[in-house]
């Protein structure tokens, strides 16, 4: 395919004046959207309680530890807002600290998972038909054919049970994900004009690929990360919940959904209340993934 020299000089140029205009309209379409402040809002509370829990939670030393008889089980209150557990520890402060679990289970899972997956896309996507491509896809669909949380509980059987276990079991479940996302992205976007002028103008393969096509899939990337914070806390909470994620005394969410159904349905409490954080976290990424989502659309225009 031959390409007009006139071609060759003016796409990049316009390509480029368009990707300047694009975060301007992206923040005046996410901001009117009502779901973006709602989403916002509640994942700005989570990463407030992962980042500075000492100062949200009443009884930051119940987070460890500790044992306090003497106020074991008692509903929630004044005092104790989500009630206290079967040991006296302020269910409150627990769901505060479980919140720094959760995220932090997040940014490990999806940190290794878009680090993997992403560029391995990127290469299959952009050398689609070579041997290396075929190999990494043939391997992602192995292991997208296999259910996560099964292919977890196999990873985690191999480890000891704690939180850095769940961590490596996740992300060993979600790169697949991001592989094939990237490579049908890659593979929609390698032929579009400005990608064969930046070819003509003598542009490595690399450059293209970082230059050209990576800033073209980052909408779908960040639009599936955001989706997948609530996938991968109620998988970390599932594991949790089996005695495979973290253990006691972390105040992981599943933990305590499980550590309170023994004490149903007297002490309702123990469990409603982790489980109300989980639903709130899970409801707050989705409404912030849907925006995120509508917002980006202007990314492809």
């Amino acid at each position: 395919m031959s390409i007009p020299a006139s071609a060759t000089t003016e796409l990049p140029g316009l390509h480029a004046a368009a990707r300047r205009r694009r975060p301007a309209r992206w923040v005046r379409r996410f901001l009117r959207n009502p779901l973006s402040a709602a989403g916002a809002t509640i994942v700005a509370l989570l990463v407030g309680c992962a980042l500075i829990p000492g100062l949200l939670a009443p009884f930051p030393g119940d987070a460890g530890p500790s044992v306090h008889f003497d106020r074991a089980s008692r509903p929630p209150g004044a005092v104790h807002w989500f009630g206290t557990d079967e040991v006296g520890r302020d269910i409150f402060s627990r769901t505060v600290y479980g919140a720094r679990v959760s995220l932090a289970l997040v940014v490990a899972v999806l940190g290794i998972a878009l680090g993997v997956g992403v560029p391995l896309g990127l290469v299959a996507g952009y050398w689609n038909g070579h041997w290396s491509s075929a190999g990494i896809m043939r391997v992602t669909d192995v292991f997208l054919s296999v259910p996560p949380l099964a292919l977890a509980l196999a990873v985690t059987a191999a480890f000891r049970p704690d939180l850095w276990s769940a961590m490596l079991a996740i992300s060993f479940t979600w790169w697949p994900w991001f592989t094939r996302l990237v490579y049908g992205e890659v593979l929609s976007r390698r032929e579009e004009p400005y990608v064969e002028a930046a070819r003509a103008l003598g542009q490595h393969d690399a450059v293209v690929l970082i230059r050209e096509i990576l800033p073209n899939v980052v909408s779908p990337v960040v639009v599936k990360a955001t989706l997948d914070v609530s996938f991968v806390i109620l998988l970390g909470s599932g594991l949790a919940f089996l005695g495979v994620g973290a253990q006691e005394p972390t105040p992981d969410w599943g933990a305590m959904v499980a550590r309170g159904r023994t004490f149903l349905p007297n002490n309702w409490w123990m469990s409603t209340m982790p489980g109300l954080a989980i639903f709130v976290a899970v409801m707050g990424f989705n409404l912030l993934g849907d925006a995120l989502r509508d917002a980006l659309d202007v990314w492809g225009q």
